[in-house]
C-alpha cells in the first residue's frame, strides 16, 4: 500500500520562507506534489512532521493553524484515493495517486468545502462561529456515515431525509432549523463562489425560529438554590454560586463571565462588553457579588473569577467549555433536586431577572438596557412567556364566570 509523508523544503534564501510538500511512496518508488504552504524553519518539527504553532502571534498563530487544517484534509484525501485504488484491485502507481490528488478539487465537495470555510473562520478569529459550523458538520456527517458528497448533489430530498434523520434522533425543531442554517450559509457560499448552480434545496426544510419555551423561575426558586448546602461538595457548590452571579449581574452569560477581569471592577462598577454583542455594559457591585469572589481564592490570577486558570496546559477558550459543561452538568441536577419542570442553566437565571423585574413593575425600556439588548422586541421575545400566563389567567376566572 502507498504511504505519504509530509516533508519541509528550507528557503535558499537566508532567513526566508521554506515550502511544505508531499511525498507518496509505492513500490519503492517516490513521488513529490507541492503545496502553496509556506512557513519559516523554526515553524516546522521535523521529528513529529508538522507545524509549530507560536505562544504569542495570534495572527501567526491563526494563519499557521490554518495551515494545519489544510494538511489534515489533504492528507486525509490521499487516503482516501489510495484506498479506492486497493479496493478496486486494480494495479496503480505513485504517479496515479499523484495526479488522482492534483485532479481532485476539494471545494467542490461538501465536506471539504465547508472544512475549508471552517478553517477560514478560525484565521478570522470567529472561533465560536467556527465551533458551530464544526458541530453542523459533525452531524450531517453521521447522517452521511462519513461519506462526502458533491455540491451538485445537494437537493431538496437530500435536506428532507436529514430534517427526518434529526427528528428521529430527538433532535429539537429548533436545533434542527439552527443546522440547516448553517448549512445554508455554507451552501450559498459555495453558490457565489460560481462551485454549484442554486437550487434551493432548503426550501422544503424548517428554517424558522419556534417560540422558545419558559425558561424563567419565580424569585421563591431563586431563594431556594441560594439556600441549598453544598458544604460537602465544593463543585455543586461552585455551580450554584457562578449560577447567582449570574443572576446577581442581571444575567450575565457565562462566556462574559468567565473572562472577566479584575480590571473590569472599579469604584464599585463592574463594566464589561458582552462577546454576543459587544455592547459595554455597567452593574452596580453589590454585597452579595462581592462574597461570591471572596469565597474563592483567586490572588494569582488576573481574572476575577476561578474559571480561567493560569499557568494550565490547556488554552483558555477549552477552559472556559469544560468548566461550562461541568458547571451546566450539576445545575441540571440542582433543578431536578427543587423539581424544576425546566432544566437548570445559566439562560434560567438571565430568562428569570428579567422575568422578574417585569413582575416588580420595571419598564420593559429599563429590562432591556439592563440586559444589554439590542431592542426592546428582543427583550419581548424573554418576556412573551410571563405575557402568557397572564392570559391564561384571564381566560381560566372568565370561563369560571361561566
Amino acid at each position: 500500500m502507498a504511504t505519504v509523508k509530509i516533508r519541509f523544503r528550507p528557503s535558499t534564501i537566508d532567513g526566508g520562507q521554506g515550502s511544505i510538500f508531499y511525498q507518496v511512496i509505492h513500490n519503492r518508488i517516490a513521488r513529490q506534489q507541492k503545496t502553496g504552504y509556506r512557513i519559516y524553519g523554526y515553524e516546522w518539527n521535523c521529528q513529529l512532521s508538522e507545524v509549530i504553532l507560536p505562544g504569542s502571534n495570534e495572527v501567526r498563530k491563526r494563519y499557521l493553524s490554518e495551515i494545519n487544517d489544510r494538511i489534515r484534509m489533504d492528507v486525509k484525501h490521499f487516503h482516501k484515493i489510495i484506498a479506492d485504488f486497493e479496493h478496486s484491485g486494480c494495479e496503480y502507481t505513485a504517479d496515479d495517486v499523484i495526479a488522482e490528488f492534483a485532479s481532485y478539487n476539494p471545494e467542490s465537495f461538501l465536506f471539504s468545502f465547508m472544512e475549508g470555510v471552517i478553517a477560514n473562520l478560525k484565521t478570522l478569529g470567529k472561533i465560536r462561529t467556527s465551533e458551530t459550523y464544526y458541530a453542523t458538520l459533525c452531524s450531517f456527517r453521521r447522517f452521511r456515515k462519513d461519506m462526502d458528497l458533491a455540491l451538485d448533489d445537494i437537493d431538496s430530498d437530500m435536506m428532507m431525509a436529514y430534517e427526518a434523520y434529526l427528528r428521529n434522533k430527538g433532535i429539537r425543531s429548533n436545533s434542527s432549523s439552527f443546522y440547516m442554517r448553517i448549512l445554508r450559509a455554507v451552501y450559498n457560499r459555495a453558490v457565489e463562489k460560481g462551485l454549484t448552480l442554486q437550487r434551493h434545496p432548503f426550501k422544503h426544510v424548517y428554517t424558522g425560529v419556534d417560540k422558545t419555551v419558559k425558561r424563567a423561575v419565580p424569585l421563591k426558586v431563586i431563594k431556594q438554590i441560594k439556600e441549598m448546602d453544598f458544604s460537602t461538595n465544593p463543585t455543586f457548590d461552585f455551580a450554584r454560586d457562578m449560577f447567582l452571579l449570574s443572576f446577581y449581574t442581571r444575567g450575565i452569560s457565562f462566556v462574559d463571565m468567565a473572562f472577566l477581569r479584575k480590571k473590569d471592577l472599579q469604584n464599585g462598577i463592574l463594566s464589561y462588553r458582552r462577546r454576543k454583542t459587544g455592547q459595554q455594559l455597567f452593574i452596580k457591585w453589590e454585597k452579595c457579588m462581592q462574597e461570591i469572589v471572596d469565597k474563592y481564592d483567586n490572588s494569582h490570577s488576573n481574572y476575577l473569577l476561578p474559571i480561567i486558570k493560569p499557568f494550565c496546559d490547556i488554552d483558555e477558550r477549552k477552559q472556559y467549555i469544560y468548566a461550562s459543561h461541568n458547571i451546566n452538568r450539576c445545575l441540571k441536577i440542582i433543578g431536578k433536586k427543587l423539581g424544576l419542570s425546566l432544566s437548570l442553566t445559566f439562560y434560567v437565571a438571565r430568562h428569570a431577572w428579567a422575568s422578574i423585574a417585569k413582575s416588580k413593575n420595571v419598564p420593559l425600556s429599563v429590562i432591556s438596557e439592563g440586559m444589554g439588548h439590542d431592542s426592546e422586541a428582543t427583550t419581548r421575545i424573554y418576556l412573551a412567556s410571563l405575557d402568557t400566563v397572564a392570559i391564561d389567567k384571564a381566560n381560566s376566572m372568565i370561563l369560571k364566570s361561566l
